[in-house]
């Protein structure tokens, strides 16, 4: 059965609850490459916390998750993708996730992310058409071409 969920809009009332959460979900991957500390997890968070753009995962009122979708000249940009554990691996990440490429094709941008190195979620974000087109010390950038483009079958 699939939850019903909703978007909704981040107050600085959410800040310390998805701060606990994105700490729930990263801390164990950020420790296998050495780069979690609760100071950075603070600083990295607010810095994304306070650009606009940032969304609560609602599934009837409560707080599921958190995701931001960026719009910048040349694409689109998600960070912030997080989930509760009792909401992940039952559909409603690919949920919300095809939602945001929706937006994304309707604003005629591909979209990219970034994902820690030796993540799970690459696997997610492969079979949401992405590809990796670079990669830093920690992390990998995907980004994910306009159907139609790029070899990207166009959606109907």
């Amino acid at each position: 059965m699939s939850e019903a969920w909703r978007f909704g809009p981040t107050s600085e009332a959410d800040f310390e609850p998805l701060l606990m959460l994105r700490t729930e979900v990263m801390r164990v991957h950020l420790e296998r490459v050495g780069r979690f500390t609760p100071e950075r997890s603070r600083r990295v968070f607010r810095e994304h916390f306070d650009q606009p753009g940032l969304r609560l995962i609602l599934v009837d009122d409560e707080v599921a998750g958190c995701v931001a979708l960026r719009d910048g000249p040349e694409h689109l940009t998600v960070d912030s993708f997080y989930l509760a554990p009792r909401h992940q691996n039952a559909g409603l990440g690919s949920r919300v996730f095809k939602t945001l490429l929706a937006e994304g094709d309707a604003l005629g941008k591909p979209i990219r992310l970034e994902v820690l190195k030796q993540s799970p979620a690459d696997r997610f974000y492969l079979r949401h058409g992405f590809a990796p087109i670079g990669e830093g010390d920690h992390d990998v950038m995907f980004e994910r071409p306009l159907p139609g483009t790029a070899g990207l079958p166009a959606r109907s």
